[in-house]
């Protein structure tokens, strides 16, 4: 049996995830993905098949503090701008701490319901 590696465990965590939500036009999608540089926030409509909002940590100026929570507050500007404002939370099979807690907290603090 092969060793389970962290990003093996990430994989299983998102797919168990992944399962139980589905976003909509109504009430899209807010996925979060992190790689070891950057942060990537989508909202996506599954029924659809659709990006409607994106936003990247290049869009932030580098040696900002807090880049997480900006993306946060950034996504949810251009969310209610959309007329959404209750999303479903997709962490990404990534643990509900760091930098995903602060984009959760500044997605909240820009209006977003989840």
């Amino acid at each position: 049996m092969a060793k389970k590696t962290k990003k093996l465990n990430r994989e299983i965590r998102h797919r168990r995830v992944r399962a139980k939500i589905k976003g909509t036009a109504k009430r899209p999608r807010l996925s979060i993905f992190k790689s070891n540089k950057h942060l990537y926030i989508q909202l996506i409509d599954d029924n659809a098949g659709k990006t409607l909002s994106s936003v990247s940590y290049k869009e932030i100026k580098d040696g900002e503090n807090n880049i997480a929570y900006k993306l946060g507050k950034s996504i949810a500007k251009k969310s209610v701008g959309l007329g959404v404002k209750k999303v479903v939370f997709d962490r990404g099979g990534y643990k509900f701490h760091g930098s995903i807690k602060n984009v959760a907290l500044g997605a909240r603090e820009g209006g977003l319901e989840f």
